[in-house]
């Protein structure tokens, strides 16, 4: 794929921002979304259901039309589970935990916990650039986790590793999209799809479990944080995958050192929340080892995470 002309990278620099501010936006917004004590399975659900619905709407705009045979809805359950419902229960417990920044710096690793997975799954090859790559995301998380050190609460490093699973879920999820492919099926379609069998899934889970978010208790902030998230997802997922089809993945795969800043700066200009020095030497270690753990063409899937 072509790099975009010159007279439109002011515009697709300006669309990769916009994005990368956009999803670093949800990380407090699921600080909030957690802070009355609202379960992980009910937070899911609802996530999951307003994502179905913008997504449906954009597709319809589109005028594309979902696959439901066989082998679209193990896609479909394939992405629900691995790209949502087990990753954004982790993490939403995490988040209730953990600095909102923390949660920012640590989604970084994605890159740098793909590249062994790639390598097992023979789709991409053994660098000692990559290597070293994922050695400073390892240093750099171990800097995060230094017991009273860099988090305000030493109590709080029990939870490091609960944050990793989302990071981990991502990085296996986009290993198997690349080994594996969609069937054809477009990443907003996947998305779609995905998201409606998750709801499937997680109303009766959320429900038997007492963990069901019932919206007639009332619309507060924290609901009103997961509207805003969930919807914002969408929106900067369908920008990125655009993105992606525009410009090249390796243009669009930037986003995540702009996910990762957007996402410490949102926590401290909406949660007041400050940090050590040991935090921002770990975001420089990580972003280093995310800028050496890149994709080595142009070409390539976009993660599917509803």
């Amino acid at each position: 794929m072509t790099r975009p002309a010159f007279a439109g990278r002011g515009a697709l620099l300006v669309l990769l921002c916009l994005i990368g501010a956009g999803w670093g936006l949800t990380q407090p917004l699921t600080k909030i979304a957690v802070s009355t004590g609202h379960h992980p399975l009910g937070l899911v659900f609802w996530q999951l259901l307003i994502g179905a619905g913008l997504l449906t709407a954009i597709n319809l705009i589109r005028q594309r039309r979902l696959r439901w045979d066989r082998r679209a809805i193990a896609v479909y359950l394939f992405i629900a589970l691995v790209g949502t419902i087990l990753p954004n229960s982790a993490s939403y417990r995490a988040a209730a935990h953990l600095p909102s920044g923390i949660m920012s710096v640590v989604i970084a690793t994605v890159p740098m916990i793909a590249f062994p997975m790639a390598i097992a799954l023979r789709t991409d090859r053994f660098s000692l650039r990559r290597l070293a790559g994922l050695t400073l995301g390892i240093v750099g998380v171990a800097l995060i986790a230094l017991p009273g050190e860099s988090l305000p609460d030493p109590a709080m490093v029990a939870f490091i590793p609960l944050a990793l699973v989302a990071p981990t879920f991502y990085a296996f999820e986009g290993n198997a999209v690349a080994k594996w492919g969609t069937d054809g099926i477009d990443p907003l379609q996947v998305l779609q799809g995905a998201s409606v069998v998750g709801v499937v899934l997680m109303l009766p889970v959320a429900t038997l479990s007492g963990h069901f978010i019932n919206p007639l208790d009332g619309i507060g902030g924290p609901e009103q944080a997961l509207i805003g998230l969930s919807m914002i997802h969408a929106l900067v997922y369908s920008g990125y995958v655009w993105l992606v089809g525009r410009a090249g993945a390796v243009f669009a795969s930037q986003v995540s050192y702009l996910v990762t800043g957007f996402g410490v700066m949102w926590a401290m200009m909406l949660l007041q929340e400050r940090y050590s020095g040991l935090v921002w030497i770990a975001l420089v270690v990580i972003l280093a080892g995310v800028a050496l753990v890149q994709p080595r063409g142009e070409r390539g899937e976009a993660p599917c995470s509803a």
